[in-house]
C-alpha cells in the first residue's frame, strides 16, 4: 500500500552524524515543520568526543575480521543509543525520530557497496525511540554514488545560497544548475589534514597554523593537483580508500615535514576548489570553515567567490541537521536522495526504520 504524503507535517528529530575524521559525534536535535515548504529550528546541539578506545577500533575497523566488524557495528549502534538517550533526557527534549548517518567504513560504489555501521536496532532499543540510519545503500543498489546526501538539504533549507560548501573529512559542493541540483565530492579536507597534524601530537591543524609554518611543495602540489579523479565528471565521491592507496603513498614519497606536507595540502584543497567555484555566495560550514589559513588560501584561489561562515550552530551542525532532514524525508514518504546528484537510476527514499517501542 503507498503511503499518503502529508499536506502539513510536524516532527522533532535528532540527527546523528560521525564524519570519516572521527573527530567525534555530533547530536542536533531540530523541529521541523511542512507546510507545503520546510522551516526548521535547532533545539539543542552538542558534540562528544569519542573515547580513545572507540575511535581507534573506527578508525582500523576495515582491517578487522568480520567477527570483530560484526561487533563493533552492534556496540557503536548500543553506544549511539546510550548518547541519544542521555542528549534526550539531559536537555528535556522532545524526540520522535533519531536519523543516524553512521561511521563509513567502506565505501565502493563502482561495485555497489558501502556500509555505514552503527545499529539502527541498538540505536532504537537504548534509546526508546524510532530510528532511521543506512541512508546510503538503496541509492548504491540503484547504480548511484550513495553520496553526497547532504544537497537535498542544500536545496530544501538553503536555497538562496549560489554554492553549499562542506569542509568535513572530504569537501563536497553542491549547487542548482536549471531545475536540478548537482552535487559531488571535490577533494580530501580535514581526513588527511587531521592525519598530518597528528604527527605533530596534535588532534588537528587549529586555525592552519601549522599549515601556515610550511612551505608548499610545487612538485608535490602539481602532481596532487593531476590525479585522475580531478578531471572526472559528476556525479563522483570519494572514500578513504582512495586516499590511503593514491593519496598518502604519494606525499610518503617526498618524506617532507609534517608543515610542509600540510602548507601543499592545504594549497591543493584551495586549488581544487576554486575550480568549482564560479563566483557568487557560497556558504561554508563543517569544520574545516574554522580553519582561517585554509579559507585565506580558498580566497586567493578563488577572489570572485564571497565565502560566506555562518553562526557556529550551523557551522558545526549542519550536516547533523541535514540527517535530520533526511529523517523527516523518510518519514514524509518523500525523497531523501537526489539521481542528479548520485547518478542513480532513479530519486530514492533511502533508510531502514527500527522502532524504539518507546512506551507512550
Amino acid at each position: 500500500m503507498k503511503a499518503v504524503k502529508p499536506a502539513s507535517f510536524h516532527i522533532d528529530v535528532v540527527g546523528l552524524m560521525s564524519g570519516t575524521s572521527l573527530d567525534g559525534l555530533d547530536l542536533c536535535c531540530v523541529s521541523f515543520d511542512f507546510d507545503g515548504r520546510w522551516h526548521y529550528r535547532i533545539v539543542k546541539a552538542e558534540s562528544i568526543d569519542y573515547p580513545e578506545d572507540l575511535r581507534r577500533k573506527l578508525a582500523t575497523a576495515q582491517r578487522m575480521s568480520s567477527l570483530d566488524y560484526a561487533r563493533l557495528h552492534s556496540d557503536y549502534g548500543l553506544y549511539l543509543g546510550e548518547q541519544v538517550r542521555s542528549f534526550v533526557e539531559r536537555n528535556q527534549l522532545k524526540a520522535d525520530l533519531v536519523a543516524s548517518h553512521g561511521q563509513t567504513i567502506f565505501h565502493q560504489p563502482g561495485v555497489r557497496f558501502t556500509a555505514q555501521i552503527g545499529s539502527g536496532a541498538g540505536i532504537a532499543a537504548v534509546s526508546g525511540i524510532d530510528t532511521v540510519c543506512d541512508f546510503r545503500t538503496t541509492d548504491v543498489a540503484l547504480g548511484g554514488q550513495g553520496a553526497p546526501l547532504v544537497p537535498i538539504g542544500d536545496a530544501v533549507l538553503f536555497g538562496d545560497y549560489d554554492y553549499c560548501l562542506n569542509l568535513g573529512g572530504f569537501s563536497n559542493i553542491s549547487f542548482a544548475q536549471g531545475e536540478q541540483r548537482l552535487a559531488y565530492d571535490i577533494s580530501p579536507v580535514n581526513y588527511v589534514l587531521n592525519h598530518y597534524a597528528g604527527l605533530r601530537g596534535l588532534a588537528f591543524d587549529r586555525d592552519g597554523e601549522l599549515a601556515r609554518s610550511g612551505r608548499v611543495c610545487r612538485d608535490l602540489l602539481d602532481r596532487l593537483n593531476a590525479l585522475p579523479f580531478y578531471t572526472q565528471d559528476g556525479p563522483k565521491s570519494l572514500g578513504r580508500e582512495w586516499v590511503e592507496q593514491t593519496v598518502y603513498p604519494l606525499i610518503e614519497g617526498y618524506g617532507l615535514p609534517a608543515e610542509d606536507v600540510l602548507a601543499t595540502f592545504v594549497e591543493h584543497v584551495a586549488v581544487q576548489i576554486g575550480r568549482h567555484v564560479r563566483g557568487g555566495r557560497v556558504l561554508t560550514t563543517g569544520g574545516g570553515a574554522r580553519n582561517r589559513f585554509l579559507l585565506e588560501r580558498m580566497r586567493a584561489a578563488a577572489p570572485q567567490a564571497d565565502y560566506v561562515v555562518p553562526d557556529p550552530l550551523t557551522i558545526d551542525f549542519k550536516e547533523a541537521l541535514i540527517f535530520a532532514l533526511l529523517g523527516a524525508l523518510y518519514v514524509a514518504d518523500r525523497p531523501n536522495c537526489l539521481s542528479s546528484v548520485t547518478g542513480a537510476a532513479r530519486d530514492n527514499i533511502g533508510g531502514c526504520l527500527y522502532k524504539g517501542n518507546k512506551s507512550k
